[in-house]
């Protein structure tokens, strides 16, 4: 029996456990370190297709079990982190008796985020981009901007709007027909490239300046980028 074959189905387990343990301390409150594991799960979601390509061993199977490991990893992990800081955060005083029940909408996102693989699943236009959202990115949105901006919005009572409109806005990107372009590149000329290295240009003074949080700041002008060139 070839080893080969189970290459990229166990990089993917390895995604899979790293969701398992972003959501373990998410819980506990530990967002940081949870984000930590989303970034090592991408890590490996980038490494498993990869491997399939490169060893010809790719099967039904592995995408089927990629997708049910990105649930995990870019579904449930980030709305975990949402969970735990819908629950710390302050509240307005007349939804205070609610404090119990409205982190739950959290998942709600990941309930779009398992749609929103099933759709890709099918959709053979997004071979070289992306139609709505990919599940990553707005993993690492929500990961990046409540570690790196957390104490602020624990602190101002009406940033718990803004989650909850956040969290309406992001499953709603990741269900939509919008075209958001993917960092394939067929070679390495600027002609027909020339998206994709603005985009990156402009992320590293975006990293200087927001630090952990400029993965929300990247994904935010990701979108907008997206919607731009668009038009």
């Amino acid at each position: 029996m070839s080893i080969k074959k189970h290459i990229p189905n166990s990089i993917t387990c390895c995604n899979l456990i790293s969701g398992c343990v972003a959501i373990a301390f998410a819980f506990g409150g530990n967002l940081k370190i949870a984000l930590s594991w989303i970034i090592i799960g991408a890590i490996f979601d980038f490494f498993d297709g990869m491997s399939a390509r490169l060893l010809h061993v790719s099967s039904p199977i592995g995408k089927e079990l990629d997708s049910l490991a990105d649930i995990v990893t870019f579904g449930v992990a980030p709305a975990t982190i949402v969970f735990y800081e819908l629950q710390v955060m302050e509240y307005p005083g007349f939804l205070e008796h609610f404090r119990t029940i409205i982190p739950f909408s959290a998942y709600i996102m990941a309930a779009f985020s398992a749609l929103r693989l099933a759709k890709f699943n099918l959709d053979e236009r997004q071979a070289l981009g992306f139609i709505g959202l990919p599940t990553p990115a707005n993993a690492l949105f929500w990961g990046s901007l409540l570690v790196g901006a957390s104490t602020w919005i624990e602190a101002c009572s009406w940033m718990f709007f803004v989650i909850l409109l956040g969290i309406a806005a992001c499953s709603w990107l990741m269900v939509s027909e919008i075209p958001m372009f993917a960092l394939k590149f067929k070679h390495w000329g600027w002609k027909g490239n020339e998206v994709k290295y603005i985009f990156l240009l402009t992320c590293m003074p975006l990293i200087a300046i927001f630090g952990i949080a400029s993965f929300a700041v990247i994904i935010a002008w990701y979108v907008v980028l997206s919607v731009i060139i668009q038009k």
